[in-house]
């Protein structure tokens, strides 16, 4: 049983997804605050969090700041419709996605779903045929091992969230074809998920911070205007 974490200072909104999940067979962990959360996190982590950006105490970027220095675990967040500035800050700090409010507790249900699915094959808690998608590339540089979720770049490690590990998969798998936004897309998200070309673009460019972040140089990832990116294999 996955354990889920909300955070968030509406408790109508923590009553009515937790029971939602419950009722999906999760073990739910509800906080009004988020250093409320960072203090329960810091004893035992969840599987997986979902945040709501602004919120007393600490808010879901301070959090989320927090969380990554000591986890990759998946993130959602949770933001009004007037929050596009923080859904692109948050998606470049390490969140895996958002959920704009008022929203489907179906589609985040799914979304979380889709989230653990991928985690947990990346981290080889299910049994996993040896396939295309398995197996260790090695592009130049880069050597991605897909089973133990593992990334370096000129001999240094690097750590990704499952998307942006997915999504880097996708480009070097063809290094010098060109990935649409909404190839892409279908890598990084289920069908029933619908993102927009901004979500893909703020994944690829914390991608790739991540990446100058062991080599200042690093320009594998190029992107081509109004078509796509694709990986140049150095």
């Amino acid at each position: 049983m996955s354990r889920i974490a909300l955070v968030d200072d509406d408790r109508n909104i923590l009553t009515s997804v937790a029971m939602t999940l419950e009722a999906e067979g999760f073990d739910v962990e509800t906080y009004n605050d988020g250093q409320s959360a960072l203090d329960a996190f810091n004893k035992r982590l969840p599987d997986m969090a979902v945040l709501d950006i602004k919120m007393p105490r600490m808010d879901g970027m301070d959090l989320l700041q927090r969380l990554r220095q000591k986890t990759q675990m998946p993130v959602i967040f949770l933001t009004s419709k007037d929050d596009e500035i923080d859904e692109v800050l948050g998606l470049r700090m390490g969140a895996d996605d958002y959920v704009k409010k008022p929203f489907s507790q179906r589609l985040l249900v799914e979304r979380i779903r889709a989230l653990l699915r991928r985690q947990d094959a990346l981290e080889g808690r299910v049994e996993t045929v040896q396939t295309e998608e398995t197996k260790t590339i090695t592009r130049g540089a880069l050597v991605m091992d897909p089973l133990r979720h593992s990334v370096s770049w000129k001999g240094k490690d690097v750590t990704l969230t499952v998307t942006e590990f997915l999504l880097l998969q996708a480009l070097a798998q063809r290094p010098g074809f060109v990935k649409s936004r909404d190839q892409l897309m279908d890598v990084a998200y289920d069908d029933q998920v619908y993102v927009d070309d901004r979500t893909i673009d703020s994944h690829i460019k914390r991608l790739r911070k991540k990446m100058r972040s062991v080599d200042e140089d690093f320009s594998a990832i190029e992107t081509l205007y109004g078509i796509g990116y694709r990986y140049n294999e150095e």
